[in-house]
């Protein structure tokens, strides 16, 4: 049995493969050793994971977070206390979705999640990446900086005045809690990316979609256009946001002459194509 997980910030989405055929998945919450050490992530998978533990001959970890060797130890430390399995790989969740949109070929893939990433991929491995730096210093277009910029527009009443009585409607909560949850309490990334369900709803809004857009043009041009291969490869992306929000998407790679790929939402199907096809091949 081969077992794979593509974990973000809000979840991990894990299969189950058995002999390639019968596939058992389960969703949990999301793990990232930046905010979870060895003990916690042992906690939710003990908790957590329903799936079978036992004789499983592989498992393939891909991470947000897992990008240097203590964090990937860290993690592989956990799976290995939880799991019976020693063949265990932890690599990052860019990894996984290269693997997953690109297969074996060369290409540009992309991260929109809760948080954002990217990188050429040269069919077998990472070969250049542009550091995202998470929610405070970047991860433009994500699900966590299209909350923080609707919130700060509607904090700062820069949206029509329908349009922000429309959001205290949905949600009506004093902005002082909005602040506490945002500066006081933990995971500030996933609070601020739960408000892109107010974007999707009102995405036919020129003023919701004009933050879309300008968002994901702001991943292009401080992500994208830094590869050298950017115009004559395909950019692919795996995401909730980039899935979601695909028609503001491409507005926006049109904008830039950029080559759309493919867009999925997870990356599982994918990875599991990929570990089936290098097992068999």
């Amino acid at each position: 049995m081969i077992l794979i997980a593509d974990s973000g910030s809000t979840k991990t989405e894990w299969s189950l493969l058995e002999n390639f055929e019968d596939i058992r998945t389960q969703v949990t919450s999301g793990i990232n050793p930046f905010f979870h050490d060895t003990s916690t992530i042992i906690a939710v998978l003990n908790k957590e994971l329903l799936l079978e533990k036992d004789n499983i001959d592989a498992i393939y970890f891909y991470g947000a977070g897992c990008n240097n060797p203590e964090k990937t130890k860290l993690v592989k430390d956990a799976l290995v206390t939880v799991f019976d399995c020693t063949n265990i790989s932890v690599a990052s969740d860019l990894l996984g979705a290269a693997r997953s949109l690109c297969q074996h070929k060369a290409g540009i893939a992309c991260i929109l999640g809760t948080g954002s990433n990217s990188c050429y991929y040269d069919g077998v491995e990472i070969v250049n990446h542009v550091s995202p730096l998470g929610y405070i210093l970047g991860d433009e277009g994500s699900g966590a900086v299209l909350g923080k910029k609707l919130i700060s527009d509607i904090l700062k009443n820069q949206l029509p005045k329908d349009l922000a009585e429309k959001f205290w409607e949905s949600y009506p909560t004093p902005p002082t809690e909005i602040l506490n949850n945002i500066y006081r309490n933990p995971f500030p990334n996933r609070y601020l990316a739960s408000f892109t369900k107010f974007l999707a709803e009102n995405i036919t809004n020129t003023s919701i979609e004009n933050i879309v857009i300008e968002e994901f043009t702001n991943f292009i041009t401080r992500n994208l256009l830094q590869y050298p291969m950017i115009y004559t490869s395909e950019v692919n992306f795996s995401g909730s946001i980039a899935f979601y929000f695909s028609d503001q998407l491409k507005k926006a790679l049109e904008r830039n002459n950029l080559q759309l790929g493919t867009i999925v939402k997870s990356p599982m199907q994918g990875l599991i194509s990929y570990h089936i096809r290098k097992v068999i091949f």
